[in-house]
């Protein structure tokens, strides 16, 4: 394994600091390139990425239909705002309304501002069709972005506390916990907003069978369901949308990372019910424009051509299968849980951070969302050979980690 000066390592920190607002605990690598599940960092090493982009890149790094339609796109037209139709705006909410359920969509930049667009859509149709309600039910452990609406929406002190005074009318109860969502539920409600597996808490799904009775609640209690699927979405299940798997729609869902597989853009789409957007209630300058809509329609249509719905089950599986046999070899794993190519690594002890670190310098990339979790949300075009791949270099770092 090469290994760059101490004075190049230091350069790139230094200039990052000086540069760069302190906002992100990184690791100490700069990449530069990419192809396929493989990247490669300014020393010339290749790593695997598990990770790809935190459930962003679901083509992989540099695919051949991403790239042509970028450039293509880019040679005809980039911008134009929202004043004027594009064909590339429209085939993208095509697909995504045939992929979904019956529904319009909303195109902007980003999950976080996917979501602040659904809880003003619900806010609205709170106040037209329930009585002025404006309360929002959310899930502990859930998260749903950085702006302040998304904040007030996540139930997590450490990210809100230097923020306060955050958006009032969200009220939080513990995940899975359906008798508490059920109280929580009152006349002012007009909607509950959940993620289907919870990410950034370790990856968590819902129990079975409990989004199809939160869907009955909502339906019973008249109130909306907003379903977060910014990172379970885009076939990272094995569906297209994670909730397909229970049978039932929402409302609203939102939806982004992997829509572009890796260039900015996020989606609402509101079934009819919820629709209530008029013009001049919300917008965006960029959202929706023609070059990250032209990359939206080649990563949908990517994904059915190269039936990564299935692989994102079959190596979803396999992999799942061989990081729980881990654990078989003495290795710190407790359990493995998620679904399809979304998984969590549930850890004996809190060393998750040491092991991500152990395991880049083993040349895989994974990520810690909590101590005690590994979280793998690796590109849909993994091979199973790229998973035996994986868990031999993590069966490695996990070693350096236990001699210390």
């Amino acid at each position: 394994m090469s290994t760059a000066p101490e004075t190049v390592r230091d350069t790139t920190a230094e200039r990052a600091s000086r540069l760069l607002m302190d906002t992100y605990a990184r690791q100490p690598v700069t990449l530069v390139s990419g192809s396929g599940v493989w990247v490669r960092d300014a020393e010339g090493r290749e790593l695997l990425d598990m990770v790809g982009g935190i459930a962003v890149n679901v083509l992989g790094h540099a695919h051949p239909a991403l790239r042509q339609a970028l450039q293509e796109q880019a040679a005809h037209l980039v911008h134009t705002s929202n004043l004027y139709f594009t064909e590339p705006q429209l085939e993208l909410a095509q697909r995504l309304v045939d992929s979904a359920f019956e529904s319009r969509v909303f195109l902007c930049n980003s999950g976080t501002e996917a979501t602040e667009g659904a809880i003003k859509l619900a806010r609205k149709w709170g106040r037209r069709e329930r009585g002025g309600a404006t309360g929002i039910v959310c899930m502990e452990g859930a998260f749903h972005g950085r702006t302040l609406g998304a904040l007030a929406a996540t139930a997590n002190r450490r990210y809100q506390e230097s923020f306060r005074p955050l958006p009032a009318g969200f009220t939080h109860v513990r995940f899975n916990d359906l008798e508490a969502l059920a109280a929580a539920i009152d006349d002012t409600t007009c909607a509950v907003m959940l993620e289907p597996i919870e990410g950034e808490s370790g990856v968590h799904p819902l129990d079975p069978g409990a989004l199809q009775r939160i869907r009955a609640l909502c339906d019973e209690r008249d109130v909306l369901l907003i379903l977060d699927e910014v990172q379970t979405g885009m076939g990272r299940t094995g569906a297209w949308w994670a909730h397909q798997h229970d049978g039932v729609a929402p409302d609203i869902m939102t939806t982004a990372k992997g829509l572009g597989g890796g260039v900015p853009i996020g989606a609402i789409l509101a079934a009819p019910r919820a629709d209530v957007f008029e013009p001049g209630d919300h917008g965006s300058t960029f959202g929706g424009g023609p070059l990250a809509c032209a990359a939206g329609v080649a990563v949908m249509r990517t994904i059915d051509d190269e039936r990564l719905l299935e692989n994102a089950v079959l190596v979803g599986d396999y992999l799942s299968e061989s990081l729980t046999s881990l654990a078989a070899d003495g290795m710190p794993v407790d359990h493995v849980r998620g679904r399809g190519l979304m998984l969590g690594v549930g850890l004996t002890r809190d060393i998750a951070s040491k092991v991500t670190t152990a395991a880049l310098g083993r040349g895989v990339i994974v990520n810690a969302p909590t101590p005690r979790t590994l979280r793998l949300v690796p590109p849909l075009i993994l091979t199973r050979d790229d998973a035996d791949e994986a868990v031999r270099r993590l069966r490695a770092a996990f070693a350096d980690v236990e001699a210390g």
